[in-house]
């Protein structure tokens, strides 16, 4: 019973040193993250559409 109570002791110890981060900085990653996934979406589609077209030219 005695390592529990010293586990839990800890784990509220390693909680309480955890920084969560601010509503700012949380929605600076989101949009990060959204901007970083779109330019990589929009250049996959394209580099998707340039080697479909190159296919279908020498397919016909």
């Amino acid at each position: 019973m005695s390592k529990l109570k010293t586990y839990y002791k800890n784990a509220r110890e390693e909680i309480g040193k955890v920084i969560f981060p601010i509503k700012e900085q949380i929605r600076s990653a989101y949009i990060s993250v959204f901007v970083v996934v779109t330019v990589i979406s929009l250049f996959l589609a394209l580099i998707d559409a340039i080697m479909s077209l190159s296919l279908s030219s020498v397919m016909n």
